[in-house]
């Protein structure tokens, strides 16, 4: 027998969702982050270049990279960017995938991590504060700091941008597997046979005919599908564009255009026609999502109408109607010229300067965050520019022997006057003073008046949805005593709303005159007033729960359509059914109402089986998240808030399930997957070794406060395992690989002496099966 003693330094501590919430986000807006990158090859830039130059999306495969002191093997790196990208450079942007071998790693969910270089950009600030502001109006990437080390050797500060992945997709959009375009051209692709010309270049949804290759030059498909949708949406907007609505969110269009021309950020699709995303959501429109923000506030002059790149003076004055007569920009040419689409546009310009920019707040924010990393700038030996540069930039143009560029303030303190006094300025929109109700409670199915007071206006509309994943909706506001307004003609606005739904009905106003319009709230329709919206009746905490679920499904029970999915199994503790309409169910504390049950009852005593695959369109009950493997949170709330019951996982094994030991009131642990039925099996996967399985006992057992763990091991062959502690709520508290050797073997674990009193689960992951039994500490 062979004895192997496991001191505190070998474990890699893994944290769940749940711990993370009290840890730092990996993309705060107040944080620096750390990354390490280990490379076994001294060589490692030159391979990263010689990769690039084979195949953009080649990646060398590294053996270790620390996020935050969170270690990670078996990585995909690569180096990414376009002319942010140069072989002879001492510093450029990786990408770096977690999941590149190991199915499902990640950090706090991410498997994907970009990480841009500072190029062309002297002050630090403009990817991570345009993304900070554009996150106010849209849906956008969030971005931070990362400080970077290559071999321990400090590389850099970089610019930590969120990727557009499922987890993006999903926490967003509620779905992640529609059509997904990356808008980004192939440089001096030709044309095809038989295509036409680009019309001014770039991905900007121009209609080019039936055929799909026309548009392959432009477009980079992420998704399995998506081809015959971009065209067709594409020939909707530029042929029939008054049903332009039902093939793209207009509202969303309009604030990335806004954002666009106020921050004169002209790489992007109103200048150079490139670098956004477009996703189609399940209500079968496309919309737009920013990206790559690393020249935003005038570092790119090229404003897509031909000639030269405009001088500064050109870039202040950046007209706001810039490309409203031109074909190449369809979002602009065709939707403007609807009137109520340009007056819409106007106002979310008005929106952005002002929060912003006329009070000065970009100022004060960027000032902050260049004192965060004042040391990592200093430090960085390979940042494009001077220390002095990054000081000076913010307020001031910056200039070199290969540069010239312009001040964040120079540009904006001049772009504020000019709009200011612009013709479409003059328009005097209306006023909306006041909403009610601004937000509260509701029945399903009784009437809600809601009131504006409103001036300056010819045309009030209440828009509404009963989903939070739906389209809004629009009804007209009245001012003539009659639909609980108040007097005719008082300037209050009133509109009767019917929840039909119970769950969150979100709502905003619209008006506007001749010349302008007016939104409350202002960031409409990315934030709006709610009504929480109930049954009236609500579900005992811990009368239903949550008694088993697999997060990773790849041999066992299918959903309808004959596919493993995630899925959730839910026990009605009860002896009498329960009505679950209305009920939440998420995987998101911050976002509890993320899925509504719709009319379904839970016997008394009986189960219900959920699948948390984001397919709703499919028969049965579909949510619209899935569950991590790696661990993370799933919830069961009332709709005012009040928790029915939560559960925390840590990482789990593919097709062992996380289940109740025993129904309703159990601990959880890991057990043979019993969906539907009682969970009977909860000691089967301990056990002595017999037709190849293995085998796990601790001792002592209960543990006293200060006493050492000794694992008993008997393992059938040699082969790596994976040792975790789980506590009584769920939560991995730590992880160690092991190399185990066939027969039987002890493992001291000296660092278990100060857990706290309490239940535990020790858990051996092998490919051979997987086992736990329970722990015990006593004081």
């Amino acid at each position: 027998m062979q004895r192997l003693v496991l001191p505190l330094l070998v474990f890699v501590f893994v944290l769940n969702n749940k711990q993370r919430a009290t840890a730092q986000d990996f993309y705060a807006a107040d944080a620096i982050q750390e990354i390490r990158i280990y490379f076994s090859q001294p060589n490692w830039d030159f391979l990263l270049d010689s990769l690039n130059a084979a195949d953009e999306e080649a990646r060398l495969l590294v053996p270790l990279v620390l996020i935050n002191g969170v270690a990670f093997d078996s990585v995909g790196v690569k180096y990414k960017g376009n002319s942010s990208y140069n072989p002879n450079r001492p510093k450029n942007p990786f990408s770096i995938k977690l999941d590149e071998v190991i199915e499902n790693q990640d950090y706090q969910g991410h498997t994907l991590i970009k990480l841009s270089n500072g190029f062309k950009d002297p002050s630090f600030l403009r990817e991570a504060l345009g993304y900070e502001i554009a996150n106010q109006y849209m849906d956008a990437p969030r971005a931070n700091y990362a400080r970077v080390y290559v071999n321990d050797n400090y590389h850099g500060l970089y610019t930590n941008v969120e990727s557009i992945k499922s987890k993006f997709l999903s926490e967003h959009y509620y779905s992640s597997d529609n059509a997904l375009f990356k808008c980004d051209p192939i440089q001096g692709a030709p044309t095809p046979p038989g295509c036409p010309p680009s019309m001014g270049g770039g991905a900007t949804f121009v209609y080019m005919g039936a055929d799909s290759t026309c548009y392959l030059r432009f477009y980079e498909i992420e998704s399995d599908y998506g081809w015959n949708d971009l065209v067709a949406a594409a020939n909707v907007l530029n042929n029939t564009p008054i049903n332009a609505h039902q093939a793209f969110d207009i509202d969303r269009i309009l604030w990335m255009l806004a954002f666009n021309n106020i921050l004169v950020n002209l790489d992007s699709y109103s200048g150079s026609g490139h670098n956004y995303y477009i996703y189609k959501d399940d209500n079968g429109r496309f919309l737009p999502i920013v990206w790559d923000l690393n020249e935003t506030f005038g570092n790119f002059t090229n404003a897509g109408t031909g000639g030269s790149g405009l001088n500064f003076t050109q870039l202040q004055q950046l007209d706001p109607l810039l490309h409203v007569n031109n074909p190449s920009r369809p979002f602009v040419q065709k939707l403007l010229a609807n009137p109520k689409h340009r007056k819409s546009y106007i106002a979310h310009l008005r929106t952005i300067l002002q929060e912003n920019f006329v009070n000065n707040n970009y100022q004060t924010r960027g000032q902050a965050l260049q004192a965060l990393i004042d040391e990592a700038v200093q430090a960085d030996l390979n940042k494009f520019y001077s220390y002095a540069n990054f000081q000076a930039n913010l307020l001031n143009n910056v200039t070199g022997p290969n540069f010239n560029i312009i001040g964040i303030a120079t540009l904006m303190e001049a772009r504020e006057t000019f709009l200011l006094n612009h013709a479409e300025w003059q328009n005097v929109p209306p006023n909306i003073a006041s909403v009610t109700p601004g937000a509260g409670q509701a029945l399903i199915g009784n009437t809600v008046q809601v009131t504006a007071t409103v001036a300056n206006a010819t045309l009030v509309r209440l828009r509404y949805r009963f989903n939070r994943a739906g389209i809004f909706e629009e009804a007209p506001m009245f001012d003539d005593g009659a639909h609980g307004d108040g007097a005719p003609n008082d300037g209050v606005y009133g509109a009767a709303l019917t929840p039909l739904l119970a769950g969150k009905t979100d709502y905003y106003i619209y008006a506007e005159n001749n010349t302008a319009a007016m939104f409350s709230p202002q960031r409409a329709e990315h934030e709006f007033y709610t009504l929480t919206v109930t049954s009236g009746m609500g579900i005992a905490a811990g009368a239903v729960v949550i008694n088993e679920l697999l997060a990773a499904n790849d041999q066992g029970i299918t959903d309808p359509e004959g596919q493993h999915e995630d899925w959730i199994e839910l026990y009605n503790t009860t002896d009498q059914d329960v009505s679950l309409e209305g009920i939440f169910l998420s995987d998101d504390a911050a976002n509890p109402d993320k899925w509504t049950f719709p009319a379904v009852t839970i016997p008394a005593g009986g189960y219900l089986l959920l699948w948390a695959d984001e397919d709703q369109n499919q028969q049965g009950l579909h949510t619209n998240f899935k569950l991590s493997k790696s661990g993370e949170e799933v919830l069961l709330s009332n709709t005012d808030g009040s928790i029915i019951d939560e559960v925390i996982f840590g990482a789990q094994e593919t097709d062992v399930s996380w289940g109740r030991c025993s129904d309703g009131g159990g601990v959880f642990a890991p057990m043979s997957p019993t969906p539907g039925i009682a969970n009977s099996d909860c000691t089967t996967l301990v056990g002595e070794p017999g037709e190849g399985r293995i085998a796990l006992r601790v001792f002592p057992n209960p543990l006293a406060m200060g006493q050492s763990l000794t694992l008993a091991i008997n393992s059938p062959a040699v082969q790596e395992g994976y040792l975790s502690l789980v506590n009584g709520l769920g939560v991995e508290l730590y992880a160690q690989r092991l190399l185990l050797h066939a027969g039987m073997q002890e493992i001291g674990l000296d660092v278990l002496k100060n857990l706290p009193q309490g239940l535990y689960w020790m858990r051996l992951a092998t490919a051979t099966g997987v086992i736990s039994t329970a722990v015990a500490v006593h004081y």
